[in-house]
């Protein structure tokens, strides 16, 4: 009876897309919305979505104004209607916006790019996920590409942020567990005109090793060209902010990171998915919000609803195995098995699989300079 009139009602629901188009993502944000709505499209073009037609409504979050975010969310959920949001992006405003609207409101909150490890302990009431890992499981994976390379010692030097200290705790948790040695470990400020202080300092501990959990434009770029110039260190190894073109060019070949990254298969099936709808596949976040939308869109089919608390429930059903595989490009079949009664195990473009707090384990790029430039040898 409830589906009785689907045949001559023109039915839709609302998700809302509160992410930073216009500020510090600003560059990555085209890829990332195109991403989202190339989900939608699709679920649009099968016909399979139980609910009719899916409308996007967006908004800025911004980077840096909480107030701004918590007044969209809750202008989407309560003039918009939205069954769910796909957003924000930055960990700050992500947190602000899980204790202001996703939880006291219960409705559903997926972010493509949050990967504050602090977001986990957050009482988010089974509201939030996220498709990008925290900085706690790049750290271990770093640590275990040390070991199996032989580099038992090594000084490490962070961006003094949270980012940084995040990422650096993890991993010298992980390194000396292993029964590696940090020798010295100091924080770096990112925008200082002389960097040659910190480098004697982080040396002086004798190990030859430097590791670097900044930034390739700025800080990190920064304490590189000291060491160099001094040859203080003669290899590095580098957390995901530093995989970049200054970094490439300022090393000796050998020296490596890490960067989050789907398997290969998983990559090069989503970069043909990118490329058909005019998009770039390897795009920072690209697959993550794709993915993140892809799970709305899922769930609220599984619940049979527009109730958010019944689509909550659904996320990490659809999400995580067991179930029949849903690839990126694909999400009409993914629909019509989940009508169908299957279960599903929704893979996507970046290997979905949650945990449960709602967050992605992670696989991570082994990225080592060859040329001068950073080339992917594997994914752990």
């Amino acid at each position: 009876a409830i589906m009785a009139n689907t045949s001559h009602a023109a039915k839709s629901v609302t998700i809302g897309e509160l992410q930073n188009f216009v500020g510090p993502l600003e560059s990555m944000i085209g890829e990332m919305t195109g991403a989202v709505h190339l989900a939608v499209d699709e679920a649009n073009a099968s016909g399979n979505y139980l609910q009719g037609t899916i409308n996007v409504v967006t908004a800025d979050s911004t980077c840096g104004d909480p107030a701004v975010a918590i007044a969209e969310a809750e202008k989407m959920i309560n003039v918009d209607n939205v069954i769910a949001i796909m957003g924000p992006n930055c960990s700050a405003i992500t947190t602000a916006v899980i204790n202001a609207v996703y939880a006291p409101n219960g409705v559903v909150g997926i972010s493509p790019s949050a990967t504050s490890p602090a977001i986990d302990a957050l009482d988010d009431g089974g509201f939030f996920f996220r498709t990008a890992p925290p900085d706690t499981k790049q750290g271990p994976a770093l640590s275990n590409i040390a070991m199996t390379r032989g580099q038992t010692d090594m000084a490490v030097t962070y961006v003094n942020n949270d980012y940084g200290k995040a990422l650096a705790d993890a991993f010298v948790t992980a390194y000396e567990a292993a029964g590696g040695t940090v020798t010295v470990i100091a924080a770096h400020e990112d925008d200082k005109a002389d960097y040659s202080a910190d480098v004697a300092a982080l040396s002086a501990g004798g190990s030859a090793t430097l590791a670097v959990f900044g930034y390739d434009a700025s800080g990190g770029r920064g304490i590189i060209s000291a060491s160099e110039d001094t040859g203080a260190f003669s290899d590095y190894v580098f957390g995901d902010g530093m995989i970049g073109a200054h970094t490439a060019s300022l090393v000796a070949d050998g020296s490596w990171g890490t960067m989050p990254a789907a398997s290969e298969e998983l990559q090069a099936a989503w970069n043909i998915v990118a490329e058909a709808a005019g998009l770039t596949g390897t795009a920072v976040f690209s697959g993550q919000s794709y993915d993140a939308m892809a799970l709305i869109i899922l769930a609220s089919q599984a619940a049979g609803s527009a109730d958010r608390a019944a689509i909550a429930a659904e996320v990490l059903n659809v999400a995580n195995a067991p179930g029949n595989k849903c690839a990126a490009g694909d999400l009409g079949t993914c629909l019509k098995w989940i009508s169908g009664g299957l279960p599903v195990d929704y893979v996507g473009a970046t290997g979905v699989e949650l945990d449960a707090h709602g967050t992605p384990n992670g696989s991570y790029a082994e990225m080592e300079v060859i040329g001068g430039e950073f080339t992917s040898l594997r994914v752990h």
